[in-house]
């Protein structure tokens, strides 16, 4: 069941799930909204490849800024992180979406991950572009997305006691860590 606004407000006022800080005026009607912080991970343009196996190539040509603006260049691609530190239970998921009137500018909030794991603590690391063909300028502090939760059963094992959760307590802007995933081999040596 999607969660709406008495429940959200009553979810967080009894301490069921947990937004840091809460504002109670962000409650939309299905949604709460949330703020960017003030660090980014810049990717410098470059012809280098990434390879998602190999962190030297994830965290090469990347850059961390901490600034209270930051503008958007069409078609740039930065990391950034919400203000607020979101706590989940095991039975309440979440799905990170942009705001409308930021999507009107171009602006696109996350790329493809979106959803928020059961059991997930810290803030969330958004994927922003400019799909524009003007700069945009962004400032920290301003609302830049929203998140709906819904209500599920009680997960075996939440995000947060995952081995190899890899994204659990960040705090910062958080680059790919898809090279942890080295147990799982490539398609070459897949049988």
């Amino acid at each position: 069941m999607l969660l709406v606004d008495w429940q959200i407000k009553e979810y967080l006022e009894t301490g069921v799930m947990d937004i840091d800080p809460y504002d109670p005026d962000m409650v939309q009607p299905n949604s709460i909204d949330v703020r960017l912080g003030n660090d980014f991970v810049v990717y410098r343009r470059s012809n280098d490849i990434i390879d998602p196996y190999d962190r030297e190539s994830i965290d090469a040509g990347i850059d961390r800024v901490v600034a209270n603006e930051l503008i958007l260049n069409p078609d740039d691609f930065v990391l950034a992180r919400t203000v607020e530190v979101l706590t989940l239970p095991e039975t309440i998921v979440a799905d990170l979406k942009g705001k409308s009137s930021l999507a009107r500018l171009g602006i696109e909030v996350h790329q493809t991950a979106g959803w928020i794991d059961a059991g997930f603590h810290g803030t969330i690391t958004l994927e922003l572009k400019n799909v524009n063909v003007r700069p945009v300028n962004l400032y920290a502090g301003m609302t830049i997305g929203q998140i709906a939760f819904t209500e599920t059963e009680s997960v075996a094992v939440p995000y947060n006691r995952r081995p190899g959760a890899k994204y659990n307590g960040q705090i910062a802007a958080t680059p790919s860590r898809y090279f942890e995933n080295k147990s799982v081999a490539p398609m070459d040596r897949v049988r």
